[in-house]
């Protein structure tokens, strides 16, 4: 868990300094740092996207997990958890962003190969050079989130908090690895979805899409793979 507090506390400075100099920067440079900021992000996502070993497993895992969180309604529930804090944490006008902010860093800090390999590495080798890397390009790009979404980005440490940790117990208790082309799977759709921000960023779609709805397509790696595998073992 000592790796994942570090990511929080880096990740509320480097907010902290993204709201302090925010005033510093005019319209037109937030609005050219955000473009810029989204296209990175669209890279990350593609990056992790091409990893993948089984296009197919991406596929299925995309299509069967965002069924699976439009009927839980993820991204609803996470603008109303978003609402709450806005509601009773926030005074004052100027945080319109502040669920947007909190969505879109939640979802980017918490999907990935970094998160998953780190907190496996955590619980089970006490190994925390994974995720002491991944706070600090998670602090570096808060600050930029921060100075162009508001200060919702700092409550995506919460979420930070719970998967990332959740994740370090986790695999502490159960005392195993995940097979490597599992993670590779999941990365893979960690990075679908992270393109879906960095889409969302750049403003390209006329309906924002909904990427908090697509998060349970993360784990179905997990169950895909050695299905299809045993299957693939009747067949052949």
């Amino acid at each position: 868990m000592l790796a994942t507090v570090i990511n929080v506390i880096l990740v509320l400075l480097g907010s902290a300094l993204g709201l302090i100099f925010k005033n510093r920067i005019s319209a037109r440079f937030s609005s050219g740092l955000m473009f810029a900021l989204g296209l990175c992000v669209l890279g990350i996502g593609i990056s992790n996207m091409i990893r993948t070993n089984d296009t197919l497993c991406v596929i299925i895992c995309m299509v069967l997990g965002t069924l699976l969180g439009e009927g839980l309604n993820i991204e609803k529930r996470m603008d109303g958890l978003g609402g709450v804090l806005r509601r009773k944490l926030i005074r004052g006008e100027g945080n319109n962003r502040f669920v947007e902010g909190f969505v879109n860093a939640s979802v980017l800090f918490c999907v990935g190969a970094m998160a998953i390999n780190g907190s496996m590495e955590a619980g089970m080798n006490h190994n925390y050079d994974i995720i002491i890397s991944k706070a600090v390009i998670d602090g570096v790009t808060s600050i930029t989130f921060a100075a162009a979404m508001g200060v919702g980005v700092a409550f995506s440490a919460l979420p930070i908090l719970a998967y990332q940790g959740g994740l370090t117990l986790i695999f502490s208790l159960v005392g195993q690895g995940i097979a490597p082309e599992i993670v590779t799977e999941m990365s893979a759709v960690g990075g679908t979805i992270i393109v879906g921000i960095g889409i969302n960023m750049l403003g390209l779609p006329k309906e924002k899409i909904r990427v908090g709805n697509m998060l349970p397509a993360i784990f179905l790696p997990l169950v895909y793979l050695p299905a299809a595998q045993w299957l693939s073992g009747l067949i052949g």
